[in-house]
Formats: C-alpha cells, structure tokens, sequence
C-alpha cells in the first residue's frame, strides 16, 4: 500500500506541473492575440515548430536511455549521469556553434534577415533545454518529484509573468492607458517595436534561471566522456530519435508546410505567416482536449501495466476506454457547440477567421487519446516497435494530406490532415492489437457516443439562431441531450460494474 501511495503521489506531483503548466500557458494565448498582428504570431508559431524538431534532435533520445541504464542492476547511477550529461553537453555546444553561425543565412530562409537574432536566441534556448533535461531526468530517477515539479512551475510562472509585464503592463504604461506618471520609467525598458522578440528573450532567461535552481545537480556533476561506455546507450537511443521526430511531424510539422505549400494569396489580403498565425492560435483552444488527455495518460498508464497480470484487466481496459471517449466526446461536443464563447480567447478579431478549424482539431485530438490508449497492447507485450512502426505510418500521411490539402482547403487542409493521421493511428493500433493483445473494446458503442456527438456538433453549428439567448440555449440543450443518452444508456452497466 505505501508503495502504491508512493506512486500516487510521484504521478500526481509530475502530472499536475505538467498539466499546471499547460493550463498557465494557455494565459498566454488572450495575450499575445490581443496584442500581436497575425502575421507576427505566424512568425513566432513558425519559429517554435522548428523549435520542438531541434528539441528531439539536441537530446537524441539520450533522457531516456539514462532512465533504462540507470536501472539496470548494478549500475553506477553517478557515472552514467556525468557520462549522458557531458556527452549532451558537448554536443549542444556543437549544434548551437553550428545554428549561430548559420544564423544569418536561417533568417534569410525563413523571410527575416533583419531578425538574425531571433534565430541565435532560439539556438542558445535549445542548448540550455537540452541540459537541463538530465539533471531533470535525474530528479525523476531519485523520486525527487516535488523538486522536479517545483522547478518545472517556477519557470512557467516566471515566463506567463514576464510576458505581462512586458507585453500587457509596460504596453499599457508606455501607450498612456493609465499610470502615465510612470511613462518615462517605462520608456527606458520597454521598445513598443520590439514584439515578438520580447517572447524569445524571456524564454531565453526563464529556462537559464533553471541552471541555478538546479545548482545541487549541477554541483556534483563531473566532466566524463567516454564513447565506449556510451555506445550501447547511443545503441538503444537512436530509435527513440526518429520515433520523437516522427511524433514532432504528426504534431508540429503543418505549421512549417503551411509556410511551404500554402499558395500566395490563397487569402486575399493575408501573408502565409499571418495563415499560420491564424491557424496556430486556433489550435490552441483544442488545449481543453489535450489537457483531458495528459491527465488520463499520466494517470492511466501506471495502472495499466499494475493490472496487467489481472484475470480480468482485457475487460477493466475496454470499460474504461469507453468511459475515455464519453468524457472527450462531451469535451469536443461542448467545445465546438459554445464555439463562438471559446473564440473570445482569441483576443484580435483577425484571429477568429479560422475557428473552425477547431472542431476538425478537436476530433483529431479525441483520436489521438483513443491511440494513446489502445497502446496499451504493445506496451504490455513489449512489442514497442509497432509503435515506431505506427507513429512513423502517422508522419507520411500527415505530409502527404498536408500536400494533397494545403493548395485547395488552405490551413483547413491541414486540420482535417491532423484529423486522418491521428484516426488512421487510432484505427491500425486497434487491428494490429486484436492480433497481438485482443481487448473487447465496445467497438460500435464507442463509435456511437463518437457519431452522436459530431452529429450534435453539426446540428449546433449549422442551425442558425439570431437570439444570443436561445442560441445559447439550444447549444447547451444539445449538450445536455447527449448526457441525457449516456445516463439512459450506461448507468445501468455502471452499477453493475
């Protein structure tokens, strides 16, 4: 039992930073829609795509060979930490060295050759992530999850309050909206043409503090490089590599494609980064779904591989993907039927132009937690290279539907690609485990409560209703109706599970 609370705990404490985190995130997005054009949001989504790639390439699977040998029996844990952290080290040095340098010919590249810097700092920015990822790797080794989760949140709020300072209250100071005796103050700290490289430069400085506050893992560190001692983990890492980058392709990749493929003047008025503005900030109201989701991954997989060896467990994992799709489904149903309260987290008018893109996304992302746990068989079974296998079959068809759909739907084409992708994973997992792993997964059940919940979301969206009152109305009648059938419907089952 103290085991077990143990691990309540530990999963809590990382979970809830991490879900934390995401939520105090999420302030950001009224804020940087509200005073960003577009086209500079564009910019900065386009950046940090490229961002999340060079991420899984500075640690090339390295965070979590360290876990795997660390926990081997015998190993010497202290070794292994100075070897793995030296060794990333040394490389992101390298691969920042070789960005900086290239920094100049990036920014030409990208359409800013004035914005060279943005590029340098983006470089600095990943050879401190990469860093510090061991020493955060190391906390988790030693259960050491209050520190983990301390640190972790001390960044977040140190960045959501750094990007208000700046990008809310100097604005306000400096443009006269109040406090205008503080106006001089204000004007030697704050450049109103500055923009988005205020984001950048506090992203930069809030993951640096993370250094000192790591100073005891730091402290102990000793510099030790050998490649010999390293070559079995580079061995085991390098597949985890292409698995992160097939996984950044399925997530991030469209933003980049839209930059590419989008045609000049597909919107009338409108720059393809102001398209990807557009579209990213969209994406970003499908956060209630991606937050429901990491809740129940953190939460689900210690439990599912503590019942793996149950009589019972194939059933305990079809009753509560079941239960998983009822909550998403209402969750995509709520969302897409309030839509037009939802928007108004888009601050700037200009943004709301693509929401509707967020049913498609949303969609997308109830398939993507329905993989996440239909992944349950090859983890059990340690067949894990049918995750690399799938994960990779999800990268082609996102670039391909990208290709198809970008020149004729616009970023619209790339939400329904989102939507094919993560389907298609959802749907290959299902088959290749009914071979592997059978489950009894209520299969016409959970494509009910999937079906009726789209088909209220088309009802809501497409009967149109002037009166904001019955509007609203109506929408939260429709949502109401679908609790109404999942009650009819399951209580019973409920009880007598």
């Amino acid at each position: 039992m103290s085991i077990a609370k143990k691990l309540v705990g530990q999963t809590a404490a990382y979970g809830l930073s991490s879900i934390v985190g995401r939520a105090l995130n999420y302030l950001l997005v009224p804020i940087y829609t509200a005073v960003l054009l577009t086209e500079e949001f564009g910019v900065m989504s386009y950046l940090y795509a490229g961002v999340g790639f060079f991420n899984i390439l500075y640690t090339y699977g390295m965070e979590t060979a360290f876990f795997r040998f660390a926990n081997k029996p015998g190993s010497d844990r202290d070794k292994l930490y100075n070897q793995v952290l030296s060794l990333i080290i040394c490389s992101s040095l390298l691969f920042t060295t070789v960005l900086i340098l290239a920094s100049g010919a990036i920014a030409r590249y990208i359409g800013f050759p004035e914005q060279q810097e943005y590029v340098v700092w983006l470089a600095v920015i990943l050879a401190v992530d990469a860093i510090v990822a061991i020493p955060f790797a190391r906390l988790r080794l030693q259960n050491k999850a209050v520190k983990f989760a301390s640190v972790k949140l001390a960044n977040i709020l140190l960045t959501v309050g750094a990007n208000m300072f700046f990008l809310v209250l100097c604005r306000a100071i400096y443009n006269g909206d109040y406090l205008q005796e503080l106006r001089p103050l204000v004007a030697y700290i704050y450049i109103p043409d500055f923009g988005i490289g205020y984001i950048f430069l506090i992203n930069l400085v809030a993951n640096a503090l993370i250094i000192p506050m790591l100073w005891r893992e730091f402290a102990s560190f000793r510099l030790e490089l050998n490649l010999e001692l390293l070559r079995p983990m580079l061995v085991y890492a390098y597949p985890l590599l292409f698995m992160g980058l097939a996984g950044a392709v399925n997530e991030l990749l469209d933003r980049i494609l839209l930059q590419e493929w989008l045609p000049e003047g597909f919107y009338p008025g409108k720059s393809n980064f102001d398209a990807i503005g557009i579209y990213s900030a969209c994406y970003k109201l499908a956060i209630f779904m991606t937050l429901a989701i990491q809740a129940f991954r953190y939460a689900a997989e210690p439990f599912f591989f503590s019942q793996a060896e149950e009589k019972d467990s194939p059933q305990t994992f079809a009753f509560i993907m079941k239960w998983f799709v009822i909550v998403c489904a209402f969750i995509f149903l709520f969302i897409s039927a309030n839509l037009e309260d939802f928007a108004l987290f888009l601050r700037g008018a200009d943004y709301r132009e693509g929401i509707m893109v967020v049913p498609v996304l949303l969609l997308a992302n109830l398939f993507l937690g329905v993989y996440y746990n239909l992944s349950v068989w090859f983890k059990l079974t340690d067949k894990t290279k049918f995750g690399t296998y799938i994960s990779f079959g999800g990268a082609t068809i996102t670039i391909i539907f990208n290709l198809l759909l970008i020149p004729v739907l616009g970023y619209m084409g790339s939400a329904i690609a989102t939507l094919v992708c993560y389907f298609s994973m959802a749907l290959v997992s299902y088959l290749l485990g009914n071979r592997h792993y059978p489950i009894p997964y209520p299969v016409k059940t959970i494509l009910g409560y999937i079906l009726l919940a789209a088909g209220l979301v088309w009802l809501a969206l497409g009967v149109e209703i002037a009166n904001f009152w019955l509007r609203h109305l109506y929408h939260l009648a429709l949502c109401a109706a679908f609790v109404v059938v999942v009650v009819v419907r399951e209580r019973p089952r409920f009880v007598k599970f």
